[in-house]
């Protein structure tokens, strides 16, 4: 972290957190969407099927190289009978420690071990690791589908913190037209507010379980990536990170002028409004970089947005959503988020530092596994960090 940060001002800097968690002590994560049932969950899961096929190919592999050897000096059906139906410990090929035809019959047993302890890592660290996770997610998705919970939940009521307007019965059609009079809305951009204000509430839940994040990894600057399983959506990303500007900024920079984000971001090459539903929903076309050196291909996305401005934060949530202006495209994989998105928060002591947290949950879609999506998340959520701490030294004199 640069000299002169006090490392107090990132708590100080949590109020809303705070009076969230207060809000929301007897509650906790609700669902959104009903839980798949256990007939449509994948049977064969990705990372073991990468595994199967990886098999497969060492066994024919394997096997090959074998034939090979046998086949060098006689052909391989005299080979076989004189090694099994007229079979010699003293001079069968497949006695390694006394077989000395030539130096290709040592390395040929030593590669068969060496194949096979590689597939039991693969299976006991990958395979088991990653379908075990995913049975506890499904099992937390079907156990919180069984208790009775509301469809969305109410808004919490702040000490003070927030102020939000009264609202109706959430998802009523007098709740979406109140106040949007200028325009007539269809039902295409009910939906859109719908979907943004579910993501909000994600968000903001997700901001009261921060003693259940899990720490992942931090970098030298002090930015830490932390992880939380959220029901029906799987594992979310939250980074963590203090920034040395006033959350203003980091408000009209990153939440207000999203279109204007590759201009500073290498992470994404296309950021487009699509539609501009009323004045906090929007609706946006991203176009994600390559990742993991290239062993992730660019990702479209569409998502509605929802952006508020509270006294204590800024907060921009969004999830997928489609669009008729911009349906899958060959040239891309059409990802698909889950809720997320910005928070800024203002510090309560000091106003020329904020911290900022990026809450992300993506299905890149694909063949790709799992494990490998995760692994390259956190890198990635650093390089947006290190992209948007160069952009914010940049115009911060200028804000000035």
């Amino acid at each position: 972290m640069p000299s002169g940060v006090d490392y107090s001002e990132l708590e100080g800097s949590l109020p809303a957190i705070a009076s969230l968690n207060a809000s929301y002590s007897q509650a906790s994560l609700s669902p959104y969407y009903p839980p798949l049932p256990p007939g449509e969950r994948k049977a064969f899961s990705d990372v073991r099927r990468t595994f199967c096929l990886f098999v497969t190919f060492d066994l024919l592999f394997i096997t090959l190289l074998w034939i090979i050897e046998l086949n060098i000096s006689k052909s391989i059906w005299t080979s076989l009978e004189n090694e099994v139906v007229n079979y010699n410990f003293k001079s069968s090929f497949f006695d390694i420690f006394l077989f000395s035809q030539n130096a290709f019959g040592y390395v040929l047993p030593i590669t068969s071990f060496v194949v096979a302890w590689l597939e039991t890592w693969f299976l006991d660290f990958k395979v088991l690791t990653q379908e075990a996770e995913d049975e506890r997610v499904y099992l937390a998705a079907v156990n919180a589908a069984c208790e009775p919970a509301p469809l969305i939940c109410p808004r919490p009521v702040s000490d003070g913190q927030f102020y939000s307007p009264p609202e109706s019965l959430a998802g009523s059609d007098e709740e979406l037209d109140e106040g949007l009079g200028r325009k007539e809305l269809t039902e295409q951009d009910k939906q859109f507010i719908r979907q943004g204000r579910e993501a909000m509430a994600v968000v903001e839940q997700i901001l009261t379980q921060e003693e259940n994040w899990k720490f992942e990894k931090a970098n030298e600057l002090g930015d830490a990536v932390y992880t939380l399983e959220i029901p029906f959506h799987g594992k979310t990303f939250i980074l963590k990170a203090l920034l040395q500007c006033p959350a203003k900024l980091v408000n009209e920079e990153v939440i207000l002028q999203p279109e204007k984000m590759v201009q500073w971001n290498r992470t994404v090459s296309v950021c487009q409004i699509l539609q501009r539903v009323d004045e906090n929903t929007m609706v946006s076309y991203d176009v994600s970089a390559g990742a993991a050196g290239g062993v992730v291909s660019p990702r479209d996305f569409v998502n509605v947005r929802r952006v508020e401005c509270r006294r204590d934060c800024y907060i921009s949530a969004g999830m997928a959503t489609s669009h008729s202006s911009k349906p899958p495209h060959s040239r891309y994989v059409r990802g698909e988020n889950g809720p997320g998105g910005f928070v800024v928060l203002k510090s309560s002591s000091n106003p020329s530092v904020c911290t900022f947290i990026w809450v992300l949950n993506t299905d890149l879609k694909g063949h790709l596994p799992r494990y490998l999506i995760h692994q390259s998340l956190a890198a990635t959520m650093f390089e947006f960090m290190s992209h948007l701490r160069q952009h914010i030294n940049e115009v911060h004199v200028s804000y000035w």
